[in-house]
């Protein structure tokens, strides 16, 4: 999972700058409303009062009136209504005084408030009270010029107030909806990532255990094989010990390509790595398991169809893994694998002769158990549309039967194999 670096300020671009500077005033805006709102009531005092000082009716219970209507704003967040309310009364108080007051913009403030915190119900209504404010006012002082402008004029500064309150709450709601999205996506990035990470390790797992199971099982066998017959014939010893050498480095060579990925230091000129193996590698496989001293035929019928690769590797994997529980779990002389091609399905057959382990015997615990291998089989299977069956035969022995319904078409290796390889 990646990381974001941010940019510093001087190099981001001007857009990004603005979204920035703009998030950081409003979360302080929202941590400290109080602070912030009795700021711009100190503001507008003072600018209303030089406004006053230079009016006739400069007196004292005017600036106090004035102070008053302004000075409520300062808790306009905290208690929107009683805010509101406060302020028309001390509104309606000026008026029966008739000293008109610049103070008023404070009553517009209010209503934006109610506005943009308190349902729209309550908004309309507030809405409605500053109206009838508006009327008296522009009845008793006609700031306009005459009653009709001046009504006209108060009415649409009681109708901006409304409008962007709603603004601002519609303004809020959606930043609230981008920011609960935000956080959800990063919230099933981050589940993605998880399961991402957790199907990589069953991989992962998965071509571990068929690698090293394989081969170990194979170098065992021609390990007790070369102890077997060493002194009695050296020759045939020492090929045994040269096919446990060549497993190994093979084993060796197939566990690098996989752990190459895991690497995040990589080298400038990484190493070529094989190719992962398929049906056409199917041959080789056949062959250092018969080294073992177990018999394997190998037949391919049908008409070979390119698998793809994951299905190639899938179908290889399959008759591995099902060679190494014959070596492993079961007493078995011989083992036949058959590789069926019926476009578009391919369908693949393990059987041996072996009969149960001897229940002391330490090295096979169990015949065939059912344990991790048999479970990877059956997730490669499912992978590309099949499904797998493994149990006892009919006719004694153990099965492995599995059927793929590959969906990608790609090259496939299964094209040099055809007819029946003897054992």
């Amino acid at each position: 999972m990646g990381t974001t670096t941010e940019l510093p300020p001087d190099l981001q671009p001007p857009d990004e700058i603005t979204r920035s500077l703009f998030g950081q005033g409003r979360r302080v805006a929202h941590a400290h409303p109080l602070a912030i709102d009795t700021m711009v009531a100190v503001v507008l005092l003072t600018v209303c009062t030089l406004w006053l000082l230079q009016t006739n009716f400069a007196t004292p219970r005017a600036g106090l009136v004035q102070a008053a209507l302004i000075v409520v704003i300062a808790a306009r967040r905290i208690w929107p209504t009683a805010v509101f309310l406060a302020a028309c009364a001390i509104g309606f108080a000026q008026w029966l005084l008739g000293i008109p007051l610049l103070g008023d913009v404070a009553l517009l403030v209010a209503l934006y408030t109610v506005a943009a915190h308190q349902s729209r119900i309550r908004a309309l209504l507030a809405a409605g009270v500053m109206e009838a404010g508006a009327v008296l006012a522009a009845a008793r002082w006609e700031p306009a010029g005459t009653l009709p402008r001046s009504l006209v004029f108060l009415t649409a500064t009681v109708v901006a107030a409304l409008f962007a309150g709603m603004t601002a709450a519609s303004g809020s709601r959606y930043l609230a909806w981008m920011d609960e999205r935000a956080r959800r996506l990063e919230i099933e990035r981050d589940q993605q990532a998880t399961i991402a990470a957790a199907g990589e390790r069953t991989r992962i797992a998965r071509e571990l255990h068929d690698i090293v199971s394989h081969s170990l099982s194979v170098v065992i066998t021609l390990a007790d094989a070369a102890a077997l017959v060493s002194r009695a014939d050296p020759g045939q010893g020492a090929e045994a010990m040269a096919e446990v050498s060549e497993v190994g480095r093979h084993a060796l060579s197939d566990m690098r390509a996989m752990l190459g990925v895991l690497r995040t230091d990589e080298p400038a000129a990484p190493a070529p790595q094989p190719p992962q193996p398929g049906v056409g590698q199917l041959g080789a496989l056949v062959e250092r398991v018969r080294a073992t001293g177990l018999a394997v035929s190998l037949s391919v019928d049908g008409a070979a169809f390119p698998l793809g690769a994951a299905a190639e590797l899938t179908a290889y994997r399959i008759v591995q893994e099902a060679l190494t529980n014959t070596l492993r779990h079961a007493a078995a002389r011989h083992a036949w694998v058959t590789i069926s091609y019926d476009e578009p399905e391919v369908r693949i057959r393990v059987a041996d002769d072996g009969l149960p382990a001897a229940p002391a015997a330490p090295a096979a615990p169990n015949t065939h158990g059912h344990g991790h291998g048999i479970d990877g089989m059956r997730e490669r299977a499912a992978l590309h549309r099949g499904a797998l069956r493994a149990g006892p035969a009919s006719d004694g022995g153990w099965l492995v039967e599995a059927t793929l319904r590959p969906s990608v078409n790609g090259l496939s290796g299964a094209n040099g194999l055809s007819g029946t390889v003897p054992a």
